[in-house]
């Protein structure tokens, strides 16, 4: 693959210069929080072939460079997950219409994962606003399950397993009547209702078990070969996995004549939002993609090594990305794609990036680069870049269709992060702001 080297002065106090360097593993394995101490590198163009020719055209780009490169995160980051089921098989279990003060309705949906009836069941919850009109919908993956996300009595606690926390009341991996609306200040869902949108949501356990338990307790033996044990080194990993179900759900979100289902937003924090860039490149039907504080495998550059680096994150969550990814530990600069490509594959539909001040471990700063080198992308399909070349200031978000916003604070979800989501859905998905 021919790379570009090229240097930007971003308005900072530093320069970034792209140019290949080797590194010593010892000095790749010290957390860099320094930008002085990046090592240079080069990133690949998302615009140049493997041939070395030049993407000019849009033809060119959804015929040849765009299916290149997503086979490239499949193999060699994610992994590669298979097919839908042949029917898609579902069942309401819960529904109300006088739901907060009567103004929303409540649905809460099993939607069966796989052709096998005592396989996982992906339990969706869905708050819609009172309208006489399908409504665009935010749908977003939870960290301890639907009953966490407020304080609804209506809602089952989680069956599935979960991380330990006593403050949330999970022990032995339960949950217990405590964990009710402990993550209601991530889940603004009345004010989400009162901008005209519904909101989606499922317990990411439900898909595979957030834990390395050699792909056994989840979705992944559903579609194992004859004799297959584990997925093999270009199969899907759990953010694959979780990516997948979320396809699933859009699966149902767009056969429900209240969703309107060409306006399906995903969005995720975290490791969900990893898991929500990759729904989003990977399953065209996504409205537009939203990810928060994604770090590293998500929006942040793995060729800036900030932070959390490659290495780190295979060794910590060995059970995220395809066994490929790992050969890539204190080696990104082998990897044939980094993570502006990620973002180039959302285009040329709306992708907001979201960082925090606080949060350098998932290295905002490389967030904000992925979307710029992202631009050239969504410039060439017509639809206009980032709308800025400069690292904006906290709190002085960059709303344009490929979009980018930091605010001070830690890694979280906060009422201000979901208000920017709500303009930029208002802008550039509902055509409410222009």
């Amino acid at each position: 693959m021919r790379t570009v080297t090229r240097c930007f002065s971003f308005g900072l106090s530093f320069s970034l210069f792209l140019l290949i360097t080797p590194m010593l593993s010892a000095q790749q394995d010290e957390v860099i929080y320094d930008e002085a101490k990046i090592p240079k590198f080069t990133l690949p163009d998302p615009l140049t072939g493997p041939d070395g020719a030049k993407i000019e055209t849009a033809a060119d780009w959804e015929q040849k460079q765009r299916p290149w490169l997503l086979e490239k995160f499949e193999t060699q980051v994610y992994g590669k997950a298979p097919p839908a089921p042949e029917k898609i098989s579902y069942k309401v279990t819960e529904s109300s219409d006088e739901v907060m003060g009567g103004k929303a309705r409540r649905r809460q949906v099993a939607i069966q994962l796989t052709d096998d009836p005592e396989g996982p069941v992906l339990n969706l919850l869905l708050y819609l606003p009172k309208s006489k009109e399908p409504v665009a919908t935010f749908f977003a993956l939870n960290f301890y399950g639907n009953a966490s996300i407020g304080s609804d009595p209506a809602v089952p606690l989680p069956t599935s397993w979960l991380r330990n926390n006593r403050e949330k009341g999970v022990e032995d991996h339960k949950a217990s009547e405590k964990i009710r609306g402990t993550s209601s200040s991530r889940w603004p869902i009345e004010m989400i209702l009162d901008r005209g949108y519904g909101l989606a949501t499922a317990y990411y356990g439900d898909i595979d078990p957030d834990f390395d338990d050699g792909f056994q307790d989840g979705i992944h033996p559903y579609f194992y070969e004859k004799g297959q044990t584990t997925p093999n080194p270009d199969q899907w990993g759990s953010i694959a996995a979780w990516a997948w179900g979320m396809s699933r759900g859009l699966d149902y979100l767009q056969r429900n004549p209240e969703v309107d289902g060409e306006k399906v937003i995903v969005m995720g924090h975290s490791r969900l939002g990893k898991t929500a860039l990759w729904a989003g490149a990977s399953d065209p039907r996504f409205a537009a993609v939203i990810s928060n504080d994604s770090g590293c495998g998500g929006a942040a550059l793995s060729r800036r090594r900030f932070g959390e680096s490659v290495k780190r994150i295979n060794t910590s969550f060995p059970h995220w990305f395809c066994d490929n990814f790992v050969q890539y530990n204190n080696n990104e600069d082998a990897c044939p794609v980094d993570q502006h490509e990620l973002i180039a594959l959302i285009a040329p539909r709306p992708c907001l990036v979201c960082s925090a001040e606080d949060d350098r471990w998932a290295d905002p700063h490389g967030e904000f680069l992925s979307a710029h080198y992202a631009s050239p992308v969504y410039k060439l399909l017509g639809v206009g870049g980032l709308a800025t070349d400069t690292w904006p200031k906290p709190n002085e978000p960059v709303l344009s269709r490929l979009g980018y916003q930091i605010r001070p604070g830690k890694h979280d979800v906060m009422k201000s992060d979901w208000e920017n989501d709500l303009d930029f859905a208002d802008r550039h998905v509902t055509g409410k702001a222009k």
